[in-house]
């Protein structure tokens, strides 16, 4: 019961994010939340990864010091920044729709990149996930898919669910321990992000009391507090149940927003709804597809 209590806040607490977010960039540049985000996170993920997997860590970098900073690049660089900066323009509830379309995308690449099989049933759900997410993006006027004006905000955050999705088809590749991967491409991550923050610096006198409550609570839950209540859940009731609950991210984004003020449309119900059903044909079919989506999942930014 501990373990899916554990699940349940660690969707809840990346549901935050989106919501909290928001705030952040009113008042601060997606690098710089980035930076703070993940400079604070590294203090408490390189004793976790000690703690539980025990890495020789000159041995790992000698080896893939490269493909580690590549996915720090894409997965913590690329993704948060396109996260972030989507949030500028539109809602958090939109935002987290587009990006449960990841895990569906996940499969497809994996079939083109790494040749892994992929069935009938899988590539149909990606194409309801990928309705679901026009349905949001086109506010339901599916007829003008060609002729709409998008939300600038609605696809930077589908170009985040692309750049993540190169991030987790990479990182099937690199055999080192999840965490100690992600305390690794985080600690790179962070070096390269130094000079962009030092060459544009900011007021920290001029950010809001909500904006430093924000970074404080992306860092505090969803960096850290959902990373380990994920692999405690994982590690207890197996990765393939533990999926299951993923789908709890969007809903819990959805309620937040809802109680914060944002409108819910009935498009994005509709989209939403479409997205996690093709979500679930597409990596619930295969049980070596759901395990890759949660050992991918243990590096989750959101």
């Amino acid at each position: 019961m501990k373990a899916r209590l554990f699940l349940v806040l660690a969707n809840l607490f990346w549901a935050g994010n989106y919501i909290f977010g928001k705030y952040v960039v009113a008042d601060m540049s997606p690098v710089w939340l980035t930076f703070l985000r993940w400079c604070l996170a590294l203090l408490f993920l390189i004793p976790i990864s000690y703690r539980t997997e025990k890495p020789d860590y000159k041995a790992v970098l000698k080896t893939y010091w490269l493909s580690l900073a590549v996915l720090g690049l894409l997965g913590i660089i690329g993704y948060n920044l396109l996260l972030y900066a989507s949030l500028r323009y539109t809602s958090a509830v939109n935002a987290s729709l587009v990006n449960a379309l990841c895990p569906a995308m996940i499969v497809l690449f994996s079939l083109v990149l790494l040749k892994e099989r992929v069935t009938w049933l899988q590539i149909g759900g990606f194409f309801l996930s990928l309705i679901g997410v026009v349905f949001v993006l086109t506010k339901g006027n599916v007829a003008y898919v060609f002729q709409t004006h998008y939300n600038r905000g609605d696809l930077l955050m589908f170009a985040a669910d692309f750049v993540w999705t190169l991030y987790s088809v990479v990182g099937k590749r690199i055999d080192v321990p999840p965490i100690t991967a992600t305390t690794l491409s985080v600690a790179f991550s962070v070096v390269m992000l130094l000079p962009f923050v030092v060459a544009h610096p900011i007021r920290f006198a001029g950010v809001s009391a909500l904006a430093w409550s924000g970074i404080i609570y992306i860092w505090l839950f969803p960096s850290v507090c959902s990373f380990v209540f994920w692999n405690i859940g994982v590690k207890k009731i197996g990765a393939n149940q533990a999926g299951i609950y993923l789908n709890l991210l969007t809903l819990f984004t959805v309620i937040i927003g809802s109680l914060t003020g944002e409108k819910l449309l009935l498009s994005q119900i509709a989209g939403g709804v479409l997205i996690i059903l093709g979500v679930v044909a597409t990596t619930g079919s295969s049980k070596k597809a759901m395990r890759a989506r949660e050992s991918d999942k243990v590096a989750q930014s959101n």
